[in-house]
């Protein structure tokens, strides 16, 4: 082969090699994001690795993220982490920031949905129905939820970026008439008493500080006799404090997701009872016969090479912002450590409480 042939042949194979990694992972329509899209939230590109390091100061300490837990500091830092990390997780996981089992013979898509389509069934979800979808992220559970049962979805999420990101999509699938977004804090949100006919939340309450505080806000927002469903992420029974390699394990969750400290199974339908709430059914949904939910984090490293590359390559050519490597590397680890929870049976991210305020909540709540 000429030279000059040569040349050309390794040019074009080399432009369809970066076209692949670049253009086509990571498609928009598949996954949410393209990588050569990817930004860090609202977030200035030179201050990313600021954010970036305050964010690891506050929750790189379980111990002392708990001492330091105040409602006020918490949802800043929340915040923070979504700027870091929403593009991350659309380029990589899709639209609907949440796990669920693996079924056989389907693909990690199709799981996602059925896990959330039995939300709308478990609310007994129609057309005539509002409901409020609580810490929406960008809205995949929102829109898939709303095609399945018809009904209004309201989505509360504390990151603005989320917000725009939710609409666009929701434009896009044509369900804008049915889906709303809304900035705000969970914990104290903008909606009237008895507002909704019913709720859910998918794996968004462990940001919480107060786990309290939020199914107020939820009993508050909900009409009497209404049902409010929640994915919770929680430390199992399996657990054991004196365990060094446990609490790696648990403590790597916290560090990587934003957790001021997982809590036990036990405590939430306590939780639950002590706002007014009425325990229907709970349930962990990570149990057999469902099948392994953390199967999906398992990258190889080929592909955790061939991405990290990918990522600092467009770092150093400033089509990604700097720190982007940062925050991929810390996502990384996590799944490390939600890998190991979830093979251990130590921590689950689908305990399941279906709540229902009764038809006299004052009475109830006393």
């Amino acid at each position: 082969m000429e030279p000059a042939t040569m040349a050309w042949t390794l040019a074009a194979a080399g432009f369809a090699l970066v076209y692949w990694f670049v253009w086509v992972m990571g498609a928009a329509e598949v996954q949410g994001k393209r990588a050569v899209d990817l930004q860090m939230g609202s977030i200035a590109d030179d201050k990313v690795g600021d954010r970036y390091s305050q964010y690891w100061s506050f929750f790189r300490s379980p111990k002392d993220t708990a001492a330091a837990a105040t409602a006020d500091k918490v949802p800043a830092f929340v915040d923070t982490f979504y700027n870091l990390v929403t593009d991350i997780y659309e380029w990589g996981w899709g639209q609907s920031f949440h796990f669920s089992p693996s079924l056989p013979g389907r693909s990690h898509r199709d799981a996602t949905r059925v896990h959330e389509e039995r939300v709308a069934d478990l609310l007994q979800a129609k057309p005539t129905h509002r409901l409020l979808d609580v810490g929406c992220g960008v809205g995949g559970p929102m829109r898939a939820i709303a095609a399945h049962s018809g009904s209004h979805v309201v989505g509360i999420t504390i990151n603005e970026y989320q917000v725009n990101r939710a609409r666009a999509h929701n434009r896009k699938a044509g369900l804008d008439a049915r889906c709303e977004v809304v900035c705000g804090n969970f914990m104290a949100m903008p909606f009237p008493d008895a507002s909704f006919d019913a709720a859910y939340s998918i794996e968004a309450t462990c940001h919480a500080p107060s786990l309290r505080d939020v199914y107020g806000e939820v009993f508050r927002v909900l009409k009497p006799a209404g049902l409010y469903v929640s994915y919770e992420w929680v430390t199992t029974p399996l657990y054991r404090a004196d365990d060094p390699d446990h609490v790696e394990a648990i403590h790597g969750i916290e560090r990587g997701d934003a957790l001021p400290g997982l809590r036990r199974q036990d405590e939430i339908a306590a939780v639950a009872k002590e706002v007014g709430f009425e325990v229907v059914k709970e349930l962990d949904l990570a149990l057999p016969p469902a099948h392994p939910w953390w199967t999906r984090l398992k990258m190889g490293r080929l592909s955790y090479w061939r991405n990290s590359l990918l990522i600092r390559a467009l770092t150093l050519l400033r089509v990604a912002p700097k720190g982007v490597s940062e925050v991929h590397e810390m996502l990384y680890e996590t799944a490390h450590h939600l890998t190991r929870g979830g093979e251990t049976g130590i921590f689950t991210p689908m305990h399941m409480v279906l709540l229902r305020k009764p038809e006299n909540p004052t009475t109830a709540a006393a």
